[in-house]
């Protein structure tokens, strides 16, 4: 197996070369979790992943309740699917609350605090509403209790955590909340080694090959759990080292051919956020590059399976434009793809075309 082979398996498991999907939150569940605290970015992750999807489609999906967009790894906004998000936060939400415990110390944030917020914020959401940051903020302080800026937003990180909240359907441009028990099935709790061994094998099902480095990375989980984790399921995984690196997958049969066409990436897609090594996506001299972003920050064009530039959108009425910066040498026939998947992203989004600036 070489970095090339590593590459190619990802962008077939990742479902960017050939995807057996359609619906979103079918998706989501296959990759364990997608990262999405860029949401209109985060939509197109999921696009570009699935067959004949639109931005509207993708949304539909999460306001219909299959999708759930909250803090459960790292902790960021991540996609998880709803079946999943239970045992998920279970898992994750203890490790978060203690990296959290230092910041709730200098906001004098206790249980105490978090009892009373989050009772408070479950009768405000008890008949169905689904209201605002803002407009639950505003309750909270009327009740008495201190919300400066950092405050606020630890009490609905935390009531997130506690399974009080969860994401609810967008109004107009604006995220509102909705309480988890009426958007989440019930449903009996999972063992933790249950649910580390759970986590692992959809994190190399999915992602694979990876390390366990990489799964830490990517769960934010002590280094003891994961490997607890993998243990249990190292049954039904291969092996290979490469490049002094032991590289976990599920067995396939020929290594997927690579295709030539550039793919244009979100930031914090799962190809480079995924990792907590990402050479195999971008070398050394492209991620010294700015401009990349550290193939996180900024959208990227990926041209069989290396981040050779980064791209920006300006969005017309009828059209969207993609400007793209070089970072690296571009084989001929990729340049002539990306007017191709500008024009996916196009249709993505609504619009009727797309050109090059």
């Amino acid at each position: 197996m070489t970095l090339s082979d590593i590459a190619a398996v990802r962008l077939a498991n990742q479902q960017v070369l050939d995807t057996r999907f359609t619906d979103p939150a079918g998706l989501v569940a296959w990759m364990g979790a997608v990262q999405a605290q860029d949401f209109a970015m985060a939509k197109w992750a999921l696009g570009l992943r699935l067959k004949k999807a639109t931005d509207d489609s993708v949304e539909e999906a999460i306001d219909a309740g299959g999708i759930i967009r909250t803090h459960v790894m790292r902790p960021t906004w991540h996609f998880v699917a709803t079946g999943d998000i239970r045992w998920m936060m279970e898992l994750t939400a203890p490790h978060i609350v203690k990296l959290a415990g230092t910041m709730y110390r200098q906001l004098k944030l206790d249980r105490s605090v978090f009892n009373m917020t989050n009772d408070l914020i479950g009768r405000l959401l008890a008949d169905g509403q689904e209201l605002t940051r803002e407009e639950i903020i505003a309750e909270v302080n009327k009740a008495g209790i201190e919300t400066d800026n950092l405050r606020a937003t630890h009490i609905v990180f935390q009531a997130e955590l506690d399974k009080v909240i969860c994401n609810g359907a967008r109004r107009g441009k604006k995220f509102t909340y909705a309480l988890f028990d009426k958007k989440v099935p019930s449903a009996p709790a999972l063992p933790r080694e249950q649910g580390l061994a759970a986590l692992a094998k959809r994190y190399f099902t999915s992602h694979g090959p990876a390390t366990i480095q990489d799964f830490v990375w990517w769960t934010g989980l002590p280094v003891a759990d994961a490997r607890l984790g993998f243990e249990a399921v190292r049954g039904e995984f291969e092996t290979a080292k490469v490049g002094g690196r032991e590289y976990i997958f599920a067995g396939f049969g020929e290594v997927p051919k690579m295709p030539s066409r550039a793919m244009l990436l979100p930031p914090y897609d799962e190809l480079t956020v995924g990792y907590a090594d990402r050479s195999v996506a971008m070398d050394a001299a492209v991620a010294r590059n700015p401009d990349s972003g550290n193939g996180i920050f900024k959208p990227v064009v990926m041209v069989k399976g290396k981040i050779v530039g980064a791209w920006r959108r300006t969005e017309k009425k009828d059209s969207v434009n993609i400007e793209i910066t070089p970072l690296a040498q571009m084989p001929a026939a990729a340049e002539k793809s990306l007017l191709v998947a500008g024009a996916a992203y196009a249709r993505f989004i609504g619009k009727k075309n797309a050109t090059l600036g």
